[in-house]
């Protein structure tokens, strides 16, 4: 599946244009769009979601649609609201604008999954690789726009492209993510048009691959688990149906109901498990032993063999000793004749 998580939406914004925005995005092949609200300033007292669920015009049926929320961070201190934030929309991202949002982004802050940043701009600090690649083993990626160097003008792109190399020789590539934040139809890349802009600016292709498919998946999963799951931990997605017996009279009948019913069953089951008795009873069927006590049957056995054997020994020797049945009868004989 191919992934676009940053179309900007406002309330201002010509619905038509949104419409044809996103379904060239289904027509080029892309499975799952995320509108992006953007805050700017101070978060208000009372977070409100402003996207509608379902928009005012015709969805592609392949297509599906999230509502995701941007926040300009400039003091991280100043936004506590960004739980409030997080649980209204379905993706929270965070665009800092100073050296100290932008660590506190990568090193603290735990309610956003993604870092988008204005590449057009010259930042006054440097990406360097170590806060970056704790904030991608934490599970956070970094986003990257390509219509912020292909609709704005040379200088912008110019520090598009430098800002670009910078996070990609931090991150080596890893946990990134591709976007288009399109604001008309005209901004929009094929996936293989993307991945070979991507490539010209030093990311290769499978990583480019990734940061369209794999790189998003995961923040959009991560997102939906620590909304619906236990804790963020479990998440139980089929527990499986019981068949419950409806009973429609009320009253002291049903519970009588109830309860006969519940004793037949008691019944049944007793019946069923002295048929079971009775079978292994006659031997009809064979009980299941240990190995351990397979085994010292066997030495047993061997050792009822071997004293039989020793007591047939022992009865040889004395037929041996005292002679045959008939000389003892011979003797006997010749012992009365001369007495």
């Amino acid at each position: 599946m191919l992934y676009d998580l940053n179309v900007p939406w406002s309330s201002t914004q010509d619905p038509s244009e949104l419409q044809r925005t996103i379904s060239f995005l289904s027509e080029l092949g892309y499975d799952v769009v995320a509108l992006n609200h953007i805050i700017t300033g101070t978060l208000p007292s009372q977070v409100v979601n402003p996207i509608p669920q379902t928009p005012p015009f015709k969805v592609p049926s392949k297509t599906t649609l999230l509502r995701r929320c941007t926040v300009h961070l400039s003091d991280p201190s100043l936004n506590h609201r960004l739980p409030a934030l997080s649980s209204a929309y379905d993706i929270l991202a965070v665009r800092p604008t100073s050296e100290k949002a932008f660590l506190a982004a990568c090193l603290n802050l735990t309610e956003h999954s993604i870092i988008s940043l204005d590449l057009t701009q010259r930042f006054p600090f440097h990406f360097k690789p170590k806060p970056l690649m704790t904030a991608v083993n934490r599970g956070i990626r970094f986003e990257i726009c390509y219509a912020q160097a292909t609709m704005e003008d040379a200088g912008a792109r110019r520090n598009f492209i430098s800002n670009c190399l910078g996070i990609m020789r931090a991150t080596k590539g890893r946990g990134l993510i591709v976007s288009s934040e399109a604001k008309a139809a005209l901004g929009v890349r094929a996936p293989a048009d993307v991945i070979n802009l991507m490539a010209v600016w030093g990311l290769g292709r499978e990583k480019g691959l990734e940061s369209l498919t794999v790189n998003p998946r995961s923040v959009v999963m991560n997102e939906r688990i620590k909304r619906t799951s236990f804790r963020g931990v479990i998440d139980v997605i089929d527990g499986g149906e019981r068949e419950l017996k409806k009973d429609t009279q009320t009253g002291a009948e049903g519970k009588d109901k109830e309860i006969s019913t519940s004793a037949s069953e008691i019944g049944k089951k007793g019946k069923g498990k002295r048929k079971i008795d009775d079978k292994e009873a006659n031997g009809e069927s064979t009980p299941q032993i240990s190995k351990r006590q397979a085994k010292k049957m066997r030495l047993e056995a061997l050792k009822a063999e071997k004293e039989l054997s020793s007591q047939g020994k022992e009865a040889t020797s004395s037929k041996d000793s005292s002679g045959s049945p008939q000389e003892l009868g011979a003797n006997t004989i010749k012992a009365k004749a001369n007495g």
